[in-house]
């Protein structure tokens, strides 16, 4: 059995993270996916998604040390061929991920305590994202 769905999300720019694991944890429910994998996936080269204990000091954390690593208004090859600003965006996406799948087991999402799901935006602007939730498994 296959089900899929999305998410829509609006962010504000560079560093804005989000906590999907609800909404995650929603569509799984309502596919009746008793045992299998949760895919989820960011449309888009700018945005990542992983799992992170979902807290303020992390939230700050994550996307400082990307900073560190990929730091903006670096003289990258992305930023010569397209001067838009972002070749740090796209490498950062790439040290992270646009995607994860996360274990069902008897319906629900199979994630430690201080484990969450998360959506980073690493574009410099506001963008609006589809995030893809594909529930695979058993009923």
């Amino acid at each position: 059995m296959t089900y899929q769905r999305q998410i829509e999300l609006d962010t504000s720019g560079h560093s804005e993270i989000h906590d999907l694991t609800h909404e995650v944890g929603r569509i799984v429910a309502e596919s009746r996916v008793r045992s299998g994998l949760v895919h989820i996936f960011n449309v888009g080269s700018t945005g990542a998604i992983g799992t992170i204990e979902f807290e303020p000091g992390l939230q700050q954390d994550l996307p400082a040390m990307l900073d560190i690593l990929f730091p903006p208004s670096r003289d990258y090859g992305h930023e010569r061929a397209w001067h838009d600003g972002n070749g740090h965006s796209h490498l950062q996406v790439t040290m992270l991920l646009p995607s994860l799948s996360v274990p069902i087991k008897d319906g629900k999402l199979v994630l430690g305590v201080w484990q969450q799901i998360f959506h980073l935006e690493c574009d410099i602007k506001p963008r609006h994202r589809t995030i893809m939730i594909t529930a695979i498994g058993d009923p």
